[in-house]
């Protein structure tokens, strides 16, 4: 063997261990097996949100709902404090990458040799139908961490592109930096922007939607649905007629983005604390439009958790006030409804677990559960040791 081919297969042999490694899965026996997921992602909701939003009137569906509660510990694979991009990719891959980049692992941030599996790309290897609705921009950093693969979150141009290459069967949000409109039509999809246009569409196609104005409130006005509208025309139509399931992630971005929010350098101010309240009451309405749908189906699992928790809120001289206009590393909820195993009551579980215990309640195998993909990988070893063809795993 030449000396290139020594370090070839020794630089080999390193990458594979790197991404044979895979974090502690639930139990082998899943217990029962679910046909649909809808994983629901609060961005910044910590757990004083849920107090914050009790302190002021609201009844939270989520409360009383759930099976079993727990909390996710969040981090980055480089910084204790994850962003959103970080956040979504090990809620997505089950991996802690570095924040900003979106499932893609630190040791290959271009991808060449291999990347993280997105569940998502392994509910559609399973016949699954998949989709995502967020109000956050399509090219956000939790929207993208379900359907990309790309080294930073400000490539947005690369995630429009990568998102209307893909196979997910709807993508709806707010307007991205990058017009989608004729990409969308020229790439077969169909591109809606308002009310009218999401309650006309039937099942069977596949839609791209850009909503302009603001879903996340309880009244966004005329044309705009809300989140719980969207979530439940988005489940609507991944279930129809379908007998492999379907996998949907449901973001409420703005407590996230509320929470962010400063004025003459304060943190803490009334606007600030109404409109936070508000994102969760319309996060907690589309909880309920989920749980209500897996009630009615028996089939379904419904994940809700954080990516991370933003602003530092917590309780002080008897009100819950912010203390920062950042992400913080506190654990963040983790509720479930339709399985009260997926870990123990009350525990805290790392956020790059989750994923590989959702798979293993759709039963995949062990294999199949989200973290290598192989492809690029093998295929590139294959052909530089002119082996043969390996099959891909998923």
């Amino acid at each position: 063997m030449t000396n290139k081919k020594r370090v070839a297969a020794l630089l080999a042999a390193i990458l594979l261990l790197f991404c044979m490694w895979t974090p502690a899965f639930a139990a082998a026996d899943p217990g029962t097996v679910y046909k649909n997921v809808i994983f629901m992602i609060g961005d910044g909701m910590g757990e004083n949100h849920l107090a914050l939003a009790r302190e002021h009137g609201v009844d939270l569906f989520m409360d009383t709902a759930c099976d079993l509660r727990g909390q996710s510990q969040t981090r980055s694979f480089n910084n204790k404090v994850t962003d959103s991009a970080a956040g979504a990719t090990a809620l997505s891959c089950g991996v802690r990458v570095n924040n900003s980049a979106l499932c893609v692992y630190p040791i290959d941030p271009n991808g060449l040799f291999f990347r993280p599996r997105i569940i998502t790309e392994n509910a559609i290897a399973h016949g699954m139908r998949a989709g995502i609705v967020t109000t956050d921009r399509t090219t956000g950093a939790t929207p993208a961490g379900f359907s990309v693969h790309v080294k930073k979150r400000s490539m947005t141009d690369e995630i429009t592109a990568a998102q209307l290459a893909g196979d997910l069967d709807l993508i709806w949000g707010a307007p991205a930096e990058t017009d989608a409109r004729l990409a969308a039509a020229e790439q077969g999809w169909t591109y809606i922007e308002n009310v009218a246009d999401m309650n006309a569409l039937t099942p069977g196609g596949r839609s791209f939607g850009q909503f302009p104005g603001d879903s996340w409130r309880m009244n966004p006005g005329a044309g705009v649905p809300t989140l719980a509208e969207m979530s439940e025309k988005a489940i609507a139509l991944l279930n129809a007629s379908n007998e492999n399931g379907f996998f949907l992630m449901i973001e409420g971005a703005h407590i996230d983005k509320n929470s962010h929010r400063t004025e003459d350098g304060k943190t803490d101010f009334p606007a600030k604390v109404n409109d936070t309240v508000e994102a969760m009451r319309g996060f907690d309405a589309a909880i309920r439009v989920a749980v209500e749908f897996a009630r009615a189906d028996g089939h379904t699992l419904v994940v809700v958790t954080a990516d991370h928790e933003t602003g530092d809120l917590y309780e002080e001289n008897g009100r819950y006030t912010f203390h920062s206009g950042s992400h913080t590393g506190k654990n963040v909820p983790l509720l479930v409804y339709g399985a009260d195993d997926l870990f123990k009551p009350g525990e805290a579980v790392k956020n790059s677990s989750i994923p590989g215990r959702v798979a293993a309640k759709l039963g995949w195998d062990r294999a199949e559960l989200p973290h290598v993909d192989p492809g690029s990988f093998w295929e590139k070893l294959r052909v530089f040791f002119r082996l043969p063809t390996v099959k891909n795993a998923a």
